[in-house]
């Protein structure tokens, strides 16, 4: 007969109390911080994340349409995604319904939306006929997106919430995304204009990586009364867009990726380099992933 240790059965017998048995789920319970602050969620909500995979289907779709030769509907679902994953985060915050796992599946419904998208629609476009070079350049895109991506994850914490490090993903997925939909309005192939794209492809996937700081409107208070003129210029800049979308966003996101090299060499030569560390303790929110 088997025969179980002596020493576990005396202190059990000496103190009186058994000892409770270890679930096999007992692993996966929540463990509570060791600061003493509350755990981060770790619940899935549906309304912030239906949005991340709209997103998601976008940027599949936008690949599906350069792989068809539809480069106009391709870019028009890029675009598309960029609105949907700007709300995301903000419905998160609304509803209080933000968690890890929504800013994870965030940053890789962004990987698919703004880098590998991108990068695939330009290289059937344009790049093709390039041979190496061509895909070259859109690989630099693609690295640079992913790259970009997992440096905002890790330096959430330090990077000071007014400026991006490096161009945001969603803005170079824009210029991309800008430039096919001007020339495709302008009835220009892209077969056309292949080292033009082979330029934009690596500009943006440069300016991904660089430390060059680019606003990010993340300190704009829309709950505080503004100027009747702002309301005005939102209106003014609504109608310009529904005008002539094509040549109208292009160089609005031209002007944008220029903006942090203009600011950053000008207050170089002031003396005053732009500092992108965190120099305020607000909280950072999980779900701002970009």
């Amino acid at each position: 007969m088997a025969k179980f240790p002596r020493r576990r059965a005396k202190t059990i017998a000496a103190t009186g109390v058994k000892a409770p048995k270890a679930s096999r789920f007992a692993r996966f319970a929540r463990q509570p911080a060791a600061d003493g602050d509350k755990p981060r969620r770790r619940g899935i909500y549906l309304l912030p994340n239906a949005f991340t995979t709209a997103a998601l289907f976008c940027g599949f779709y936008a690949i599906v349409m350069a792989m068809n030769q539809k480069f106009e509907h391709a870019a028009w679902a890029i675009f598309i995604a960029m609105v949907l994953d700007g709300l995301d985060g903000r419905i998160a915050r609304l509803t209080n319904t933000q968690s890890e796992f929504g800013a994870q599946y965030d940053s890789l419904s962004d990987m698919v939306s703004f880098g590998a998208a991108p990068a695939l629609v330009i290289y059937e476009w344009s790049l093709r006929g390039l041979g190496k070079l061509g895909w070259i350049a859109a690989f630099v895109y693609c690295a640079g997106g992913a790259l970009r991506l997992a440096r905002f994850n890790t330096n959430i914490e330090v990077v000071d919430k007014r400026f991006f490090q490096g161009l945001p993903s969603p803005a170079a997925a824009a210029l991309v995304a800008g430039f096919i939909l001007l020339m495709d309005d302008l009835q220009v192939s892209g077969i056309q204009l292949p080292w033009v794209s082979w330029a934009i492809a690596l500009f943006a996937g440069l300016t991904m990586v660089t430390n060059v700081p680019f606003y990010s409107f993340k300190d704009v208070n829309f709950r505080k009364s503004v100027p009747f003129i702002a309301v005005f210029l939102i209106a003014l800049a609504f109608a310009l867009v529904s005008i002539d979308p094509p040549k109208v966003l292009f160089p609005i996101f031209i002007a944008y990726g220029l903006s942090g090299y203009l600011v950053y060499f000008w207050r170089m030569a002031k003396g005053k380099p732009v500092s992108i560390i965190q120099t305020d303790s607000d909280p950072v929110d999980p779900s701002e992933r970009r």
